[in-house]
């Protein structure tokens, strides 16, 4: 597809701030991850929900698990010479206990209590690639065939060049900027069906990288949901905003959701929409930076 350009007299910014106010007036449906294909993890086969961090330590291995019995059940067999792993959970046992009481006349009594006590319990699982003639429950993942844009990949380039903030780019579930390891991890252009949200979700954690202590230092938010953290969502889907449209990705489909985003996150903190507009200031500064490095003079 063709990309425009950005014509050098317009205010990109205020155009693309009074179009997702335009877009909130009318109302927008909730925002859609805009990959797939990632890896979960480890997962139960029969309810398919991931297992602990401590569990996901202990299997070592992304997939789906099952037990012997459950093996057994769906007529498949264990493999030969397959190991099976631990599985470690907490079960309540009942332990009963006496404590001293008084009774109404002030005398001592001894009166029995139960307790709830956590004990540690395992059981053993089987990876799916140790059994035979069991079917996976997982979708088959066919990667896309999306062509890089040249100018979205020269700002990608030319920020993570100049930065010290590390570009992961991965097959995974998840996209995220962490302030701790100064990292930006994104999913692979293959998960995704729109190559305008592929750079969308890039530039969206890039923006949250310009927050860090060395560059614009902003007041990022550590606690999910909070107020803190909820705006510093909505200036880095600003900057996605922002850097789609000079890069010319502006299709209806993306735009739309980024809008859900703002609105979801916007909500959560009011529902005001000039705080889209509040945003949209610190967005254009972290902009500026990714593109050329300018920090805002000190006033």
């Amino acid at each position: 597809m063709a990309h425009k350009r950005e014509n050098p007299t317009t205010d990109v910014y205020q155009i693309v701030t009074d179009r997702i106010l335009e877009q909130l007036e009318k109302g927008v449906c909730p925002w859609q991850k805009p990959w797939h294909g990632g890896l979960e993890g480890a997962v139960s086969y029969v309810t398919g929900r991931p297992y602990s961090l401590l569990n996901q330590l202990l299997l070592g291995k992304e997939g789906e698990y099952l037990t012997f019995k459950q093996v057994k059940e769906m007529k498949g067999k264990i493999k030969k010479d397959a190991k099976s792993q631990m599985v470690v959970f907490f079960k309540l046992i009942p332990s009963k206990d006496f404590k001293k009481t008084k009774d109404e006349d002030g005398n001592e009594k001894m009166e029995e209590e139960v307790k709830m006590i956590p004990v540690l319990r395992y059981y053993n699982v089987f990876h799916i690639d140790d059994c035979e003639g069991i079917p996976s429950k997982r979708a088959t993942f066919a990667p896309s065939h999306l062509e890089p844009v040249e100018e979205a990949e020269a700002i990608i380039k030319t920020y993570y060049d100049r930065e010290t903030v590390k570009l992961i780019i991965e097959q995974s579930d998840r996209a995220c900027y962490s302030l701790l390891h100064d990292t930006v991890t994104c999913p692979k252009m293959e998960q995704y069906d729109d190559i305008e949200e592929y750079y969308s979700t890039i530039f969206h954690e890039t923006g949250h990288s310009t927050g860090h202590p060395t560059r614009l230092d902003r007041e990022m938010g550590r606690m999910f949901g909070s107020e803190v953290y909820s705006k510093e969502e909505l200036v880095a889907e600003m900057v996605s905003a922002f850097l789609c449209q000079k890069c010319g990705l502006d299709t209806g489909k993306a735009f739309k959701n980024s809008v859900s985003y703002l609105k979801g996150w916007a909500s959560s903190i009011g529902g005001d929409k000039h705080l889209i507009v509040s945003a949209a200031s610190k967005a254009e500064k972290a902009v500026r930076f990714i593109l050329t490095g300018e920090r805002p003079a000190l006033s």
